[in-house]
């Protein structure tokens, strides 16, 4: 029998892993989101385990297994979802019926006040979203929003072939809630209840984590802005002879520093906010909107009030991007500006080398001359005493000899010290 890959089961199960919630007409639900202040990769997640404990302990509800990314379980009237995610972790809570007040705080109080100021982290994103049944009169649904909602900001649409009206405003309202309304036609399917529930909640999570990149993209803006002026001014100084090019090169250098410095501390939430944004998007198209009653869908809302936000971040990013390719192309100007120079000052160095070595050659000429005249003149003498007894016997004066033996001497000293030169060249 074949083996499995040791991964093969944990990757279905993980297709499995979050199945969406089976919600009966009406009921309630109340979600919250919570982001820990650092990175995904710095994250904490024994402190948001140890959080949900403190939640199902409360109930007297199962712990999930160790290791485990999301649970579910039953905490007093409220059936609990949790799933932990890459940089945050999610409560939803789901409770049969509504209050009789629309939107009650109340209704929130399944998370308990001081549970939730003990978080591990920030709450990014909760929402109270109430469902009811639609009821054969749409009037009364344009009533409702009315009364709910803010109407300048109000999104509401049919989705998914009308099964369902939902809206919301995207307002915060005193309780720290954002609230959304599904009117839900008799006859649709828990489970589909359960995914326009599942798909709101996701889109505003979604919504607020990728609109994280919209502060540091305002943050890098700024520095961008800072840099920029001084980045042109090096690029146009590349003309300018009268300044040096190798100090220029050093401020180019450490602007370059900065850009890099920039670059690897936003790429990841740039990268994560783009990711988030598909997720976004897709969320959206998922529910399938058509009009109702004239109004804006999620998706108009969505491009009105949040692509802009979007795009000043891919903004951000494509400068950032452009200023770093800027300083790369300038930067390899500079060195060649700089590798030319070096060459003619190597050339001149050259030059000058060569001028060098010609009067060495002219004094070594001179010195071999001297040396001749001066070996001559010892050998001269040797000469003289060896030949003295020869010339006397001959009857010659020594100053004939010395006459004789000059010439002689020279030449062949002259030849010695011409064959030397010959043989080391």
């Amino acid at each position: 029998m074949i083996d499995d890959h040791p991964l093969r089961y944990p990757l279905v199960n993980e297709l499995h892993a979050r199945p969406f919630p089976s919600l009966e007409v009406p009921c309630h639900a109340v979600y919250v989101a919570v982001k820990q202040p650092v990175d995904a990769h710095n994250r904490d997640r024994a402190a948001d385990r140890a959080h949900l404990l403190a939640l199902l302990d409360r109930y007297g509800a199962a712990h999930p297994p160790e290791g485990a990314t999301h649970h579910g379980a039953r905490i007093g009237r409220h059936d609990l979802k949790w799933e932990s995610h890459t940089e945050f972790v999610t409560y939803s809570a789901f409770g049969r019926g509504v209050s009789a007040r629309p939107f009650d705080p109340a209704e929130a109080e399944v998370f308990p006040t001081d549970w939730t100021a003990a978080a591990p982290g920030k709450r990014i994103a909760a929402c109270l979203i109430r469902v009811e049944p639609l009821p054969d009169d749409l009037a009364e649904v344009r009533a409702c929003l009315d009364d709910w909602f803010v109407a300048e900001s109000l999104a509401c649409s049919w989705v998914l072939d009308e099964a369902a009206v939902i809206a919301g405003d995207f307002q915060i309202d005193p309780a720290g809630l954002m609230r959304f309304a599904v009117f839900v036609r008799p006859g649709t399917g828990t489970r589909r209840v359960g995914r326009i529930v599942q798909r709101l909640c996701e889109i505003e999570t979604y919504r607020a984590m990728s609109m994280l990149g919209l502060g540091r993209a305002r943050e890098l803006t700024g520095r961008l802005n800072a840099l920029d002026p001084e980045l042109s001014e090096l690029v146009a100084a590349l003309t300018n002879k009268g300044r040096g090019a190798e100090a220029t090169l050093d401020q180019l250098l450490g602007i370059s520093a900065e850009l890099e410095t920039l670059a690897v501390r936003h790429s990841f939430r740039f990268g994560a906010t783009g990711a988030y944004e598909a997720l976004v998007n897709q969320r959206v198209q998922v529910l399938r909107e058509t009009r109702f009653n004239g109004r804006q869908t999620f998706g108009e809302f969505m491009m009105r009030r949040y692509d802009p936000a979007m795009r000043t971040v891919k903004s951000a990013e494509r400068r950032l991007a452009q200023m770093a390719a800027r300083t790369a192309r300038a930067g390899e100007l500079l060195r060649t500006r700089v590798d030319v120079e070096r060459s003619a000052q190597n050339q001149k160095l050259l030059e000058s080398m060569d001028r060098r070595a010609d009067l060495a050659l002219r004094l070594q000429h001179t010195v071999e001359g001297l040396s001749v005249v001066a070996i001559s003149y010892y050998a001269v003498s040797l000469a003289t005493y060896l030949f003295m007894p020869l010339a006397e016997s001959l009857h010659w004066p020594k100053s004939a000899l010395t006459a004789g033996l000059v010439p002689l001497v020279v030449l062949a000293v002259w030849m010695m010290i011409r064959r030397i030169r010959k043989g080391m060249h």
